[in-house]
């Protein structure tokens, strides 16, 4: 195959741009982990004050208003969303948000597992959001903040009322950290360490409200309830579960990954200092496509567009005159160049989403390294070309 261009002669210094597990923040190496409480059990005293101070750090870091409780729950943001899905919704109508593949993992629990009767699904295909507008809050909503198989992020928290009648259910797991979450829009925030902390997986942290809190203690779901699941007992919130004491066991190592993390975070600025770096990274890759006549965002909205999750696909009208599989398998050879190189891992886009790339940009990764893999996107982008052309010719 003849090469069109040159590889740059610059790689990215950690070619880390997985959507999660993501890049650890700059500078980690195994040793954060040196002083982890392995082999102690998480109910002894030194154990449970390391939780404690995970959840102390998310609370400063994140800015969690003090009258929201912080829990550690099982199966990552997965597991928080269900938690509070199968605990406290059908008290009142859902209106369910979708335009992604999580989003649309949600509507799938509420429709055809909890089997809830007053559903309205509110759909819009990748690339868009669904009519904010047509949000009724005297229902129960709930959606994603940021769409991470999307790159389709709201945009704020002004479309959501303050004085609300239903609760507003966000999971939050790839904005948490990056982007501007306004609490007092929102009663239930979920997401997990593995995305904008770079952190390890299989942990969710699940945030509430005194009026989600009200809920879970106001109403009692006509289902059964596995363990992990329950949040209440006779009635009243189990208040050990945001007071370090977990519903299962933790692993000790993740959470010192966790406390390392955050304690970065602190360390360069706190929250607004991680989403600066986070936009400083987006603004690199817009800069780069409004120059480029090859790629664009799948969101199509400007304002609407991930500075985490950041999803693009490929405009060449030569290749978007070929049949959709060999666009997908123009991309999937870039995605596979780019790794033999030792460029860029895990950029292939979501498996159920548009033929595309995903690139994580939230505040671990370095921008200089974003900087660094454009060049490298070029360069795979022509070569990739040049070839399924020729193939076709």
């Amino acid at each position: 195959m003849t090469e069109t261009m040159t590889a740059p002669a610059v790689k990215p210094a950690n070619p880390n741009f997985s959507s999660g597990p993501c890049a650890k923040r700059p500078g980690w190496t195994v040793d954060a982990l040196a002083n982890a409480l392995v082999g102690r059990s998480h109910r002894s005293k030194p154990a449970k004050a390391r939780i404690q101070e995970a959840i102390a750090l998310t609370r400063e870091v994140l800015e969690v208003p003090a009258d929201y409780l912080i829990g550690i729950v099982p199966a990552s943001d997965t597991g928080a969303v269900e938690m509070f899905m199968w605990s406290a919704l059908g008290a009142r109508g859902v209106d369910m948000l979708a335009w992604e593949s999580f989003g649309e993992g949600w509507v799938t629990d509420v429709v055809k597992q909890l089997k809830l009767d007053d559903v309205r699904t509110l759909k819009a295909p990748y690339g868009e959001l669904p009519d904010l507008n047509a949000v009724d809050f005297s229902r129960d909503v709930v959606f994603t903040w940021n769409g991470t198989t999307s790159g389709v992020r709201v945009p704020n928290g002004d479309w959501i009322p303050a004085d609300r009648e239903g609760l507003t259910i966000c999971d939050a797991t790839s904005a948490a950290f990056a982007q501007n979450l306004d609490f007092s829009k929102l009663d239930v925030v979920t997401f997990s360490w593995q995305k904008a902390l770079g952190g390890e997986a299989a942990h969710g942290i699940l945030i509430l409200s005194p009026r989600a809190v009200e809920r879970l203690e106001t109403f009692k779901p006509d289902r059964p309830l596995p363990k992990i699941f329950r949040l209440t007992k006779g009635g009243k919130l189990i208040a050990d579960i945001f007071e370090g004491a977990t519903i299962n066991t933790v692993s000790m190592l993740c959470i010192e990954d966790a406390v390392d993390a955050m304690q970065w975070g602190r360390s360069i600025g706190g929250l607004s200092a991680m989403q600066a770096r986070a936009d400083a990274n987006f603004a690199a890759i817009d800069a780069w496509v409004a120059k480029t006549d090859w790629v664009d965002f799948l969101a199509k909205v400007p304002a609407e567009r991930s500075n985490t999750s950041i999803c693009l696909v490929i405009t060449d009208p030569e290749i978007t005159a070929l049949p959709e599989d060999k666009q997908a398998a123009l991309a999937k050879a870039m995605v596979s160049r780019l790794d033999k190189a030792g460029v860029a891992y895990d950029i292939g886009g979501y498996r159920d989403a548009p033929t595309g790339l995903r690139i994580w940009a939230g505040s671990t990764v370095e921008t200089s390294d974003i900087e660094k893999l454009l060049p490298w996107l070029d360069w795979a982008f022509a070569a990739e070309k040049a070839a399924i052309l020729e193939a076709a010719a």
